[in-house]
C-alpha cells in the first residue's frame, strides 16, 4: 500500500495516487476506493489491476484539505493504507479510517 502525491501548479489540485499492494488482496478481482471524495459510494471509484497484482487509481483532489479513506476488497472486507497521513475512529467499534491530506 501506498500513497503517492504530485501538486499541480495551474490548479489547486493535488494528484493522489492509491495503490493497494498484490499481497494484501492475493485472489481479489476487484477493490474500490471509498472515502470522503466520493460520498463512501462503494461502486463509484473501482481501481485498476495491474499485472504484477496491484490495484492502483489516481484522484485530483482539492490541495490543503483531509479525506478519510478505505479500501474495499471483493465488496466485503475494508482495508486501511498503511503508509497514510492519519488515521481517525471510523464510528464503527474499534475500527479506523486512514486519511490522506491532497
Amino acid at each position: 500500500m501506498s500513497l503517492t502525491k504530485k501538486e499541480l501548479k495551474t490548479r489547486p489540485v493535488t494528484k493522489v495516487t492509491f495503490r493497494l499492494a498484490a499481497d494484501a488482496a492475493p485472489a481479489a478481482k476487484s477493490v474500490c476506493l471509498v472515502g470522503d471524495f466520493n460520498d463512501w459510494s462503494e461502486r463509484a471509484t473501482p481501481m485498476q489491476r495491474l499485472k504484477n497484482g496491484e490495484f492502483k487509481v489516481t484522484l485530483d483532489l482539492t490541495t490543503g484539505q483531509e479525506y478519510s479513506f478505505r479500501y474495499l476488497i471483493e465488496g466485503k472486507e475494508w482495508e486501511n493504507d498503511w503508509s497514510a497521513d492519519r488515521y481517525v475512529p471510523s464510528g464503527i467499534a474499534g475500527a479506523e479510517n486512514s486519511v490522506v491530506r491532497a
